[in-house]
């Protein structure tokens, strides 16, 4: 694979002196023309020890504009980001749309450094690039434009830069890497096979002269940038509306599997919230001690009863311990990176809880029924909140999800209820009454939702809201059970 970028490929300084100029005209003027779209642009910047791979960040710097511009160095990990599962370091430096990111290091880094010095088996290396091409996908699929340069050296010239820079200097050494050439090349170009994509190809650029690996690098760039603004993705207009195809009577749900009679007296309410919110106290220090963070998420119809049955998680834990995300419409910020942007953000640390109220499944249901999201967007959902809640449990999260189910006539009793009482006024709002009007298509989202987001290792725990007594001692005894276990492990 790298024989080609290996030939001996130079520009001299007279020739680099003049395309440079224009060049980097020619960039400034792409990313002028960048903002405003739906696009970011992400430049990956990897490959073999010694290639000037810092240069090259540092160029990039020089040409474009740095207001739309961010740099992010990938190398040792901070103890925040040991604390979390892996791609919360890189979620969070995702560039916003119309600006670009540089990565020096990247999601590339870890796992081939990992097979070089035999951290992770062949097979273990195989599922890490998987995951980096399921990654890059979505960003795509999200209309990101992902630039992949590797920039290689012969063993050789490797070598002879080794001499130069005195050994290496900052990240890696480079004694280290020149020690085991064979080796990094080999997993290097394993990785690149992996994942040299239609929609994120690698661009492998020799870098024994200077001067030709700085041209190569921005003409490519310049390239991917036009060739995006000649063709801008989708600008996610509502689609018109579809009519149901399916009568009421004869679809049946997950949710009338529910058993919403189940009733729970005062009395014994009390007793046993109280046993559990005992327990869970407990819990919430144990799981602190042991390093295990706790995510829940908490879905249901209006007027279900999220609020009262957090009130009561929240009740039984230290406030030192938990944060609550409450997640209305996006704001500016966050309708300008990918949806689950912004709960990768909240991923609480080590020992720590986070409670979202609403979640990143408004994308499946809101965004899907009120048709804020085109329908290969919420399709291809499903799959990547999968994944997205694969890598909590895989990085030792206790993943709980409730939805709070009731029935369409105890909705409207409660919405009533709130109409005539003046402090519950505040909680009702013509926004619920229309949501109402699509119940039947709601109804069918959440059953699709189940179905395709219910796995092994995060399951969907119906709670029955009719009565609120029942839900609240459910809610609490499920995080109790799901501590339990994730602690006896």
């Amino acid at each position: 694979m790298f024989e080609a970028a290996e030939l001996g490929r130079k520009i001299s300084k007279k020739d680099f002196a003049a395309e440079e100029p224009g060049l980097h005209t020619a960039l400034l003027e792409a990313q002028r023309q960048l903002r405003g779209t739906r696009s970011p642009v992400i430049v990956i910047v990897s490959g073999v020890e010694g290639a000037g791979k810092g240069e090259v960040v540092n160029l990039l710097n020089k040409w474009l504009d740095s207001r739309g511009v961010q740099t992010h160095a990938f190398w040792d990990e901070t103890e925040d980001e040991r604390m979390r599962p892996r791609y919360w370091r890189f979620w969070r430096a995702l560039p916003e749309r119309g600006t670009i990111g540089i990565m020096f290091g990247s999601w590339y880094t870890r796992p081939i450094i990992d097979r070089v010095f035999d951290r992770i088996d062949a097979n273990a290396f195989e599922r890490e690039l998987h995951r980096i091409t399921e990654f890059e996908n979505l960003l795509i699929e999200d209309g990101a434009l992902v630039v992949k340069f590797w920039f290689h050296l012969s063993r050789k010239d490797q070598q002879k830069r080794l001499k130069e820079e005195g050994g290496g200097k900052g990240g890696l050494p480079l004694k280290k890497f020149a020690r085991n050439y064979n080796r990094f090349v080999a997993a290097s170009e394993r990785a690149i096979r992996v994942t040299d994509t239609g929609p994120a190809p690698w661009h492998i650029v020799e870098a024994t002269d200077r001067r030709y690996r700085d041209l190569t690098v921005g003409r490519t760039l310049l390239a991917a940038i036009q060739g995006r603004l000649a063709r801008p993705v989708g600008t996610g207009e509502r689609e018109p509306a579809k009519p149901e195809t399916v009568p009421r009577e004869h679809r049946l749900t997950v949710l009338d599997q529910v058993d919403l009679r189940r009733r729970l007296s005062p009395r014994a309410y009390a007793q046993t919230l109280e046993k559990y919110q005992n327990r869970l106290h407990k819990l919430a220090w144990k799981a602190r001690a042991a390093g295990r963070n706790t995510v829940a998420v908490f879905e249901g119809w209006d007027a279900a009863g999220k609020g009262g049955a957090l009130r009561r998680l929240t009740a039984a834990m230290d406030a030192r311990l938990y944060r609550v995300i409450s997640v209305a419409a996006p704001t500016d910020e966050e309708k300008a990176h990918h949806y689950l942007w912004r709960f990768w953000r909240h991923i609480p640390r080590a020992g720590y809880v986070t409670l979202y109220d609403r979640s990143w499944y408004g994308r499946v249901l809101v965004e899907r029924v009120e048709r804020f999201a085109r329908e290969d967007e919420w399709l291809r959902a499903y799959q990547e909140i999968n994944d997205f809640e694969e890598q909590l449990v895989e990085h030792g999260v206790v993943l709980l999800k409730y939805w709070l189910h009731i029935s369409a006539e105890e909705q409207l009793r409660r919405f009533k209820e709130r109409e005539q009482i003046e402090w519950k006024q505040h909680k009702i709002t013509a926004e619920d009454w229309r949501n109402r009007e699509k119940w039947d298509r709601y109804e069918a989202a959440v059953n699709d939702m189940v179905a395709r987001t219910s796995t092994h290792h995060a399951p969907w725990s119906l709670i029955a809201g009719n009565d609120k007594r029942v839900a609240r001692v459910e809610v609490v005894k499920t995080m109790c059970e799901r501590l339990e276990a994730a602690l006896d492990e």
